[in-house]
């Protein structure tokens, strides 16, 4: 599969990932940073959480791993999680803030 096609694969996956405080995905949420794709089809995805201490700071990176190595031409999947820069709201889709009511 060509890098393009399956990075949409990725963030589709992504899509269907949601942030148990906030009712919307953690893609349209802004917290992904990168999505990096290897020759060999490896993932490696830069993400942060909503704050240090977010109760899903040890489920949510291993259920991101695993929903990735699910999608077709993905070989592997490694979640490196950052807090520079740190996230806030205006790193939302205009549709996650139209959700939420910030527009």
């Amino acid at each position: 599969m060509e890098k393009a096609a399956l990075t949409e694969a990725i963030i589709a996956k992504l899509k269907t990932i949601f942030d148990p405080e906030i009712p919307v995905d953690i893609y349209e949420l802004g917290l992904i940073y990168g999505i990096d794709i290897s020759e060999d089809a490896a993932v490696v995805i830069s993400m942060t959480l909503t704050s240090p201490s977010c109760p899903v700071a040890e489920t949510l990176p291993p259920e991101v791993e695993d929903k990735i190595k699910s999608v077709d031409g993905v070989s592997d999947c490694k979640v490196n999680i950052t807090w520079e820069p740190t996230w806030d709201k205006s790193m939302m889709s205009q549709e996650a803030q139209l959700e939420l009511g910030f527009l």
